[in-house]
């Protein structure tokens, strides 16, 4: 009969159970509730009884938890006996701190635990105290118990999780009317003395998480990488260490892509005119032609476009030429590709800044500085 009561317990407890993958580490309080049977020592000459439990506990690891639990169970007299002795009253309740091994896995909807556990129960029993006057007597008193046991529980996680449970209590109770070998409850002699009793516990119960459940933690960011030398321009030219060739360059330097400084002028020598002229000779074209690339190459600079005369001619006349000159220059330019944003003029400066003379010493024609001096320059700016 207990053998079919106790396998009773624990398939109502796997019925109820959830599907549910491994129980992860929720360390909240949580409330349990169960009830189930109590098949109670012989020697307490009392029938097998219900109880119920109530407690609170936690995880205080991924695989163990801790309880305190009140129960309370209410015997009554062998079914044997007969007559007043029947309606004798016997009472018993307590608290226990009870410790449990949890043998999680993954996928599973219930695991198996062990459980350990210490407490304290009192009883409250009445007694025949034949002949003496006051009868029935009573006795009230409470004592150390353990517990050990054995269960399943759903993962607790969400709402609820589901436990069932057997476990065999021991109550050192040594001082009860039974325990001393008082006479059964029929009146025949009972001399076998005991110094604990020993009862069965089978039980289904819930447990109920306090508080919302708890989130995954938010895994920090990883640190910064270190800056490659592609994102780091230590000089402040604006070339990145990786290209920069020249990493001690100054500012107000004009900078290559190398980060090397360039000339801060670009050598027009050979773009001349010819005499009264503001037209671009060939061999011209193909200078200018160079200049165009080094512009391209240093997308930063920026330059004048001045043009020039040699001496001949009044100052007026020769001033309208340098600005023809210039304008040839700039529109050779502009054509090609430089934007006009990165010129400054076309500006003509007439016979003013000659680079060689225009006559001899003795007075007579120059025709070669002439030459030279009928020419335009690109200035940089910057």
């Amino acid at each position: 009969m207990k053998i079919r009561v106790l396998s009773t317990a624990l398939l109502a407890g796997l019925a109820f159970s959830p599907a549910a993958s491994a129980q992860e580490f929720d360390d909240r309080w949580y409330l349990t509730g169960s009830a189930g049977f109590n098949l109670q020592d012989n020697d307490r000459r009392t029938e097998d009884v219900p109880f119920v439990t109530l407690g609170l506990g936690k995880f205080i690891s991924p695989v163990w938890s801790v309880d305190a639990e009140l129960n309370y169970q209410n015997p009554s007299i062998e079914s044997s006996v007969s007559g007043a002795n029947r309606n004798l009253n016997w009472s018993q309740y307590g608290i226990s701190l009870d410790l449990r091994r949890h043998f999680i896995a993954d996928g599973r909807g219930w695991n198996p635990y062990l459980l350990v556990g210490i407490g304290y129960q009192r009883n409250e029993e009445e007694y025949d105290a034949f002949p003496s006057p006051v009868s029935p007597g009573q006795y009230e008193d409470g004592n150390m118990a353990a517990k050990l046991g054995v269960g399943l529980q759903t993962a607790v996680g969400g709402r609820a999780a589901v436990r069932a449970e057997i476990a065999y209590r021991a109550d050192f109770n040594d001082d009860s009317y039974a325990a001393n070998g008082g006479p059964d409850w029929a009146g025949y002699p009972h001399s076998q003395e005991e110094s604990s009793f020993g009862d069965v516990l089978a039980s289904v119960g819930v447990v109920i998480p306090l508080g919302p459940e708890p989130t995954a933690p938010v895994a920090p960011a990883p640190p910064p990488a270190a800056p490659s030398c592609a994102d780091l321009d230590s000089d402040g030219d604006g070339v990145n260490d990786c290209d920069d060739r020249c990493p001690d360059s100054q500012p107000g330097q004009t900078i290559g892509p190398d980060g090397c400084p360039v000339p801060v002028s670009i050598d027009l020598k050979g773009v001349n005119f010819d005499f009264d002229k503001s037209t671009l000779r060939p061999d011209a074209v193909s200078i200018l032609n160079e200049a165009i690339e080094i512009l391209k190459r240093y997308p930063e600079l920026k330059v004048e476009v001045a043009g020039h005369t040699d001496s001949k001619g009044t100052d007026a006349y020769n001033q309208a030429l340098s600005e023809r000159r210039a304008t040839a220059v700039y529109d050779y330019l502009t054509s090609n590709g430089i934007d006009s944003s990165r010129l400054v003029g076309p500006n003509g400066y007439g016979e003013s800044r000659p680079i060689a003379p225009n006559t001899n010493d003795d007075g007579s024609d120059n025709p070669d500085g002439r030459a030279r001096n009928r020419r335009t320059e690109l200035n940089v700016q910057n």
